[in-house]
């Protein structure tokens, strides 16, 4: 069976949205070694907006060069915050911690998408997202991750704004599929002006 994208990763929300925007794919994940080039590129000063970049191109290339005829997508998502980076919690007091952190405070939201055809970038985009959390109890911050980890731990600010994470917030400005790792509109833009899918 033919598809239209061969989506880098292993994330089911990507996945998800792509699929409900009527796009049959393949999912095959890049297995790029995320922490390390995110590290050197840190360590490099790179703009968190090219952190993000560079990561979804990485794993674009990856299988791109695998696959050069089909239409690969790497996508990674950033959180800037306070002129950081914050990464996904791997453990439930990261996720306190991290979500402490970000109380009150307003963050950035970085979703970049790369696009290989042919062993070559052909396009990407990085979209952001401003969200700013309201200053919850920390009664509800402990009902909230008894209820949710460790679901939380695939979520860079270790809250799922597509779930009960979206209590957490009192402004949000940006793209609500750019928020949830995939700057969808403007990808869906592309292929239709492509031919890639229909329009």
């Amino acid at each position: 069976m033919s598809f239209d994208l061969l989506l880098a990763s292993s994330s089911r929300i990507r996945a998800d949205m792509l699929r409900a925007a009527g796009l049959v794919i393949q999912i095959e994940s890049s297995k790029v070694d995320e922490d390390s080039l995110k590290a050197a590129l840190l360590a490099e000063a790179a703009s968190l907006r090219d952190v993000a970049d560079t990561l979804a191109e990485a794993k674009a290339r990856k299988l791109g060069q695998r696959y050069p005829g089909e239409m690969v997508l790497g996508c990674d998502q950033v959180l800037e915050h306070a002129g950081g980076l914050l990464s996904k919690p791997e453990t439930r007091d990261a996720a306190r911690e991290q979500l402490l952190r970000l109380r009150g405070q307003t963050h950035r939201l970085l979703s970049a998408a790369v696009l290989y055809h042919e062993a070559q970038p052909i396009w990407r985009h990085v979209g952001t997202a401003r969200l700013t959390m309201r200053d919850f109890s920390d009664s509800y911050l402990e009902a909230y991750l008894n209820r949710n980890w460790p679901d939380l731990d695939t979520s860079v600010g270790g809250y799922k704004l597509e779930a009960e994470g979206v209590r957490l917030f009192a402004r949000i400005e940006g793209n609500h599929f750019t928020i949830l790792g995939l700057p969808l509109v403007e990808l869906l833009t592309y292929l239709s002006n492509r031919g890639t899918i229909p329009a």
